[in-house]
Formats: C-alpha cells, structure tokens, sequence
C-alpha cells in the first residue's frame, strides 16, 4: 500500500503508537539495567557486610587468645570465676570507636559471645585412645548416656565406629597397588565415617538430631585425650567421668565449687566425705587446654555466628577450627 495513499489522520495515529512502542521499550531496557545494577550493588554490599562480619569476628578471637595468655601467666587453675569465663555481653561497636572515625555500617555492629572450657564436656576421643577402644572411657561414656536418660549401650557403639574408622585407614594404606588394580571391576565398599564432630554420631545407629541436642553440653570431640576439668564440669559429666560420683555427689561438689573452687585433685577427693577413692590424672584435672569461644555480630540485616576450638599451651594459643551457622 501506498504510503501516500494513506490518510494524514492516520498516519499521525501510527507514528504515535509508533513513538509509544519505543518509549516503552525504551523504558524497559532502562529498568532492567537499573534492576541489574541494584542487584550487583546489594551484592557488593552483602559482600563487604560478611568481609567486615569475618574481621570484627576475627578480632573477637584476638581477643579471646589475649585474655586465655594472661589467665595462664597468673595460675596453673582454671575455673569459672576468672575472666575468661565471663560472657561478653551484647555490646555496640561504636562504644570501642572514635567519633567520627567509624562508617555506617561498623558503628551499627553489635558484637557478643563468650568463652567456655571445653574440658567441661566428655572428650569423645577418649574412647579410642592411642588406637586401643578403652573399656573404662567406654564405661564412662556410657554412665554419661544413662545420666542424660539415653541407651547406654550407644557408648560401644561409638567406641566400635570410631576403630572402624581407623582399621579401615590402615587397611586402605596397607593396600598395594597391585591388591586395588584386581578389585578394579568392583565398586570399593563403603568406607566408615571419620568421627569428628558431635554432628557426626549422626553415622552411628541409634542417635538422632533430638538426641545430639540433648548431648551438645556435655560431649565434645578434642584432638587428643584430655581429663574433665572439675571445677568447669555440670554434673552428668562429674557423675559420668568419676564412677564412684553419684548424681546427688556430683550436684554437692558442684555447689561446694561455687563458694570455692578446687585447688587440685586431693582438694577435689577431699571435699567427698566417706568416700575413699583417687580420681587418676587421665580422667580428672583442675587444669585446661582447650576453649570454645562463640561469637555472634550483627550489623544491619546481616548476622553471623562464629564458634572456634582454641588450644591453650602455656603462654601460646592457636585456633584447632572456626566453624560458621
């Protein structure tokens, strides 16, 4: 059709539906750019918010080394009226920064968290000691489950999972290459998991997450074997680690600890009266090593929670793992 065939009205009417189509494309291109550049801006910032979370946390475990070196330098006892066991309570950052010298997003921090003795729970490591299952951590683990109204018999369970674990380390290391190149035409059995953390009972049949819940103050996963610490221990763990400590016995030497802590084992055999029996250095201490220290920071919309395993030798500190929730 001819272009000039077409009447002047309507030729007005279509370049304006015309110039409508392209404003609102136009529009639409425009938007999506500006939508786009939002979302990459949103994301820089939740980026430099857990940059910042991750240092002001990072900070906090500083400090917490700080403070466990200083406890050291002044006694060999460790118990809950010194200062590393007094929690950190909800606290602005910006109290700590120089007016004016702190950005938007700092001085809106808010940091808590604390520091607590490992070695008040049932170290799990203990039942596999030096490679050797240990009937008498087997035992004590065992007391521990009853005392938390739980199977005992989950304690040999852990222990036979834990040295699975290792044979089949050993056997998979002893395995020649020639043994594996025979077996390549089967699939390689399964291979136990590696217990390491308290999620990880999970693997053992017969726990359950409602069950981990109930164990997560008392049970604990330290690299190497370690005695409870009798000032820091609630009383299932005292009652499970000590077999001659009954509930009612244990609940008593943890109220006796609040007017005054232990000074060593003898102090600690001393304050049960009729009772005639030596806790071994293996199983009991006035002395850690080890210190869970959490830290949660919330800055803006955005939170983290922080707990690290640190270890404690003498004047130094390092950190054993950090995990994040």
């Amino acid at each position: 059709m001819n272009v000039r065939s077409v009447p002047r009205h309507r030729q007005r009417g279509i370049a304006v539906i015309t110039a409508l189509l392209l404003t609102t494309l136009a529009i639409t291109i425009v938007a999506s750019l500006f939508w786009q550049q939002q979302v990459q801006v949103r994301a820089i910032e939740n980026q430099r918010l857990q940059l910042q979370k991750q240092w002001i946390l990072r900070g906090a475990l500083d400090w917490a080394g700080l403070i466990l070196r200083e406890d050291a330098k002044h006694s060999s006892v460790d118990n809950l009226d010194e200062p590393w066991a007094v929690p950190l309570a909800a606290t602005r950052l910006d109290q700590y920064v120089e007016n004016g010298h702190a950005d938007d997003n700092i001085s809106g921090a808010i940091l808590s968290g604390g520091i607590s003795d490992a070695q008040a729970r049932y170290n799990l490591t203990n039942l596999r000691a030096n490679g050797v299952i240990d009937p008498v951590e087997v035992a004590a683990f065992a007391r521990l489950l009853n005392n938390a109204q739980m199977n005992p018999a989950l304690a040999q369970a852990t222990a036979d999972a834990m040295a699975a674990t290792q044979r089949s380390g050993e056997s998979g290391a002893a395995m020649k290459p020639q043994a594996a190149a025979v077996n390549n035409g089967n699939q390689p059995d399964p291979q136990p998991m590696n217990l390491t953390q308290l999620e990880d009972l999970l693997a053992v049949p017969g726990f359950s997450p409602e069950m981990l819940d109930k164990l997560k103050n008392f049970v604990i996963f330290l690299p190497r074997a370690t005695p409870v610490n009798v000032n820091t221990a609630p009383v299932e763990v005292l009652a499970a680690r000590i077999d001659a400590l009954s509930l009612d016995d244990a609940a008593a030497l943890v109220a006796q600890r609040k007017v005054a802590s232990f000074r060593d084992l003898a102090d600690f055999t001393q304050r049960l009266p009729g009772k005639s029996f030596a806790a071994p250095p293996n199983e009991a201490s006035v002395e850690t090593h080890y210190f869970l220290v959490d830290g949660k920071v919330r800055m803006n919309r955005a939170g983290l929670d922080v707990q690290a395993l640190v270890e404690r030798n003498g004047s130094h500190t390092r950190v054993i793992w950090i995990r994040e929730y």
